[in-house]
């Protein structure tokens, strides 16, 4: 397993093919309604939380959708059942529309309680690992290994665009002026967007490996992990980077009502700067591919640390913005960066389950993150619990050189 590819084609160059092109397109709409969600969900949830606490139910909200798509993920990254990726994608992109429809419609009605939010986010959400991994395996087999660098990069930008600028603040728009359950109809919009994208753009060999697989028996992800010690062992940081970041995502919404004194609108500006810092850097992703990966992902996660640090001593949404943004800036790359460095140490036959166990493992840190998120939140306060999970992070700098830098 090398830093870096021999060679690597530009985002331009990438985009010059029109089927790999059309699929990011759709992945781009696809997570401008799901952007909308990071805003809608936790409104949402806290006008219906009950008698039960707000952070404890806002956790909640932000775990189920994780459950049963990590089993399923976890049982194709162990070799236990194998799906073709472009199937996983439709079946992902069919169950997530029809359940924000529903859940959109109940809003809209007066008629959604937290239970039914809960238990229709756990069952919607079945394929969305897979799926997420999926949409990765499509678009970097049909751009070939010269294209990979690029196409996880162009996730990157989609992700960070669409996910944590337009989502957000069209999110937040909607839900000061309308309600939450128009947010939740245009997320099952998107997914639809994305599934005529798949059935347009996506031959159906697309993500295969030719049958050897299905012909040899199918390995283990983790077997495969475990024949490169680096990329296990890069799992394990990635893992903890990840969960030491989602009690922020439980402490924002709490964060942008006390100390700062904002409401639906300020969160979505809160995400949206998040995104805008996060766009700047994914757009750069294509300028880092000759620097020495190891060093940058761990230069990442240490600078990325200081950011909720930074947000606990702030009290004004204009400085609270400005932080958000530069820690997008810094966090961006690390997730195309770590994806390239994976992929380009593994056989096309491996692909599926290493790359779907590698996410499985990285989505695995969200639910119990979140889940620990709530207590720690409540516990610590808002303001506490952002030190914490700077603190935590910063802890986590001197084990990701010991497993990252070690040949």
């Amino acid at each position: 397993m090398t830093d870096a590819s021999p060679v690597n084609r530009s985002y331009r160059e990438v985009l010059r093919d029109r089927r790999v092109a059309g699929l990011l397109v759709g992945d781009l709409l696809a997570h401008v309604g799901t952007g909308m969600i990071i805003v809608a969900m936790p409104v949402q949830t806290l006008a219906i939380h009950g008698s039960m606490p707000k952070a404890i139910a806002v956790g909640l909200v932000e775990a189920a959708p994780f459950v049963l798509s990590t089993m399923l993920a976890l049982a194709i990254g162990l070799g236990r059942v194998r799906v073709p990726p472009r199937t996983l994608l439709v079946a992902d992109c069919v169950l997530r529309s029809a359940t924000f429809a529903v859940l959109g419609w109940l809003s809209l009605a007066g008629r959604l309680t937290l239970p039914v939010l809960i238990g229709g986010l756990l069952i919607g959400a079945t394929f969305r690992v897979a799926g997420s991994s999926s949409r990765r395996l499509l678009a970097t087999s049909m751009a070939g290994e010269s294209g990979r660098f690029a196409v996880n990069g162009l996730l990157g930008v989609n992700q960070t665009f669409a996910l944590y600028i337009v989502g957000p603040v069209v999110g937040g728009l909607i839900v000061a002026t309308t309600s939450a359950g128009v947010a939740l109809l245009a997320d099952a919009a998107g997914a639809l967007i994305l599934l005529v994208a798949v059935v347009l753009t996506v031959p159906r060999s697309a993500g295969d490996d030719g049958g050897r697989s299905r012909a040899a028996g199918v390995e283990s992800g983790w077997r495969i992990l475990r024949r490169r010690p680096v990329a296990a062992r890069l799992l394990v940081v990635v893992f903890f980077f990840d969960f030491f970041y989602m009690p922020i995502a439980v402490a924002l919404p709490l964060y942008v009502g006390d100390p700062l004194g904002g409401d639906a609108s300020s969160l979505g500006l809160l995400w949206g700067a998040l995104g805008v810092g996060a766009f700047v850097g994914a757009t750069l992703v294509d300028r880092l591919r000759n620097l020495p990966q190891r060093h940058l992902l761990i230069a990442i996660i240490g600078l990325w640390a200081l950011c909720p640090i930074a947000l606990a001593l702030v009290d004004d949404l204009t400085v609270a913005m400005i932080v958000f943004g530069l820690g997008g800036l810094v966090w961006a790359p690390f997730t195309p960066v770590a994806y390239s460095f994976l992929q380009s140490g593994v056989a096309a036959h491996e692909q599926q389950q290493v790359v779907t166990l590698w996410t499985t493992g990285t989505m695995l840190a969200a639910p119990l993150g979140l889940a620990a998120g709530g207590p720690l939140i409540e516990a610590a306060g808002t303001a506490g619990g952002l030190v914490i999970s700077g603190v935590l992070t910063l802890l986590l700098l001197p084990v990701a050189a010991l497993a990252v830098l070690r040949r």
